[in-house]
């Protein structure tokens, strides 16, 4: 047999004693360099090639070399454009046999790789190759800009355009562009309205899968990330990347107008409308617009009567969160603000700011009639009112007006004969 290192020609000639009558046993032909068998000699000459290196083929358009002639030959159709398969079931076409073979698999269903760790089937080798990565936690593609690693090549060819910033994904209804098709595919969702994703317990429908998959877990309660620093969860993983900065006090995103830095960027586009004055969220009931969402989703309770915070001690409901944990403090009689001046303590913000106003002597308010300045917004609309003449608040005894309720009040006590100051 012929030594490690010998030519095909070599190959051939110290073969040529292996026939027997014009026949050979199968895989008969043996490569000295590894060992693998063949059952024919022209097989064992185009594997000697993956030793040597030869690829004797070249491609005369673009000079890519190959091993074998048929490699070429697929490889021809690159430039050709020909796609001499063609699928029967949805007449889609292929340059190669292979790929039209694999492509069979997506009517037929058919998933002949198996994974030995947890039994998942893939119709492709390649993809049962990417998923055991998942398993085994291997991430062979390296970002040579920030040293990121990832499983698949297309992943990091993806995350490349956040460091070159290429979108080459382009809306035609918009022009809008993107780094990612997928993106670009959702995107396009918003233009057609399409939502093909709908919940089963309130019917709302949403333009992706993971977007439901979030959704449901308003319904389920469930809250499957936890913060490693304070153990606080929540329902997705940006909002927890987002509470992260809490501790790390990162603010990557600063105004160009007035500098303020901001954790997210969605904080800095909804900032930028403060200086831009732009409000595009409208209410479709009464036309007054918005700067952000959430303000137009809290502004319609207030045509529909929706209040969907319940207070769990008395019953009470609120259009909005935020009230809702103000007035939890009547029942726990927490008083998280304190006044640095005198120590004072409120359950809310707003009532320390007024406060505040008895220490400084600011008067913000200022009557337009008769220049007259208040501490408080309320004290203001009470005295407009002596400019209007306007009186809201009736006695239900005797139908007596009064412009404010506290009047109203000790009115009312001619009427129970009242005396509470002895």
């Amino acid at each position: 047999m012929a030594t490690s290192g010998m030519g095909t020609d070599d190959v051939e000639s110290s073969l040529a004693g292996e026939f027997v009558g014009g026949m050979v046993t199968a895989k008969r032909f043996r490569c000295e360099e590894c060992s693998k068998q063949f059952s024919s000699l022209s097989q064992l000459k185009r594997h000697m090639q993956t030793h040597t290196g030869e690829k004797p083929y070249r491609c005369e358009e673009c000079s890519k070399q190959f091993r074998q002639l048929s490699h070429l030959k697929t490889h021809m159709r690159t430039h050709t454009g020909e796609k001499p398969y063609r699928c029967e079931e949805c007449s889609k076409q292929f340059t190669t046999l292979s790929h039209l073979k694999t492509h069979m698999r997506t009517h037929t269903g058919e998933k002949p790789y198996g994974c030995e760790e947890c039994s998942r089937q893939f119709s492709t080798l390649s993809n049962r190759k990417i998923h055991l990565r998942t398993h085994t936690g291997e991430k062979p593609y390296r970002c040579e800009e920030c040293s990121r690693q990832f499983n698949q090549l297309c992943d990091l060819k993806t995350h490349m355009r956040t460091h070159t910033g290429e979108k080459p994904h382009s809306c035609e209804e918009c022009s809008k562009q993107f780094s990612r098709l997928y993106t670009l595919k959702t995107h396009m969702k918003t233009h057609t309205g399409e939502k093909p994703y709908r919940c089963e317990e309130c019917s709302r429908q949403f333009n992706q899968l993971c977007d439901l998959k979030t959704h449901m877990r308003t319904h389920t309660g469930e809250k499957p990330h936890s913060c490693e620093e304070c153990s606080k969860q929540f329902s997705r993983l940006y909002t927890l990347k987002t509470h992260m900065k809490t501790h790390t006090g990162e603010k990557a995103y600063r105004c160009e107008e007035c500098s303020k830095q901001f954790t997210t960027l969605s904080q800095l586009e909804t900032h930028m409308r403060t200086h831009t004055g732009e409000k595009p969220y409208r209410c479709e009931e009464c036309n007054r617009q918005f700067s952000q969402p959430s303000h137009l989703k809290t502004h319609k309770r207030t045509h529909t009567g929706e209040k969907p915070f319940t207070c769990e001690k008395c019953s009470r409901q609120f259009s909005q969160l935020s009230p809702l944990k103000s007035h939890m403090r009547t029942h726990t009689g927490e008083k998280p603000y304190r006044c640095e001046e005198c120590s004072k303590q409120f359950s809310q913000l707003c009532d320390l700011k007024k406060h505040i106003r008895t220490h400084t002597g600011e008067k913000p308010y200022r009557c337009e009639e008769c220049s007259k300045e208040f501490s408080e917004l309320s004290n203001l609309k009470t005295h407009m009112r002596t400019h209007t003449g306007e009186k809201p608040y009736r006695c239900k005894e005797c139908s007596r007006q009064f412009s404010d309720v506290a009047n109203l009040k000790r009115h009312m006590r001619t009427h129970t004969g009242e005396k509470p100051y002895k």
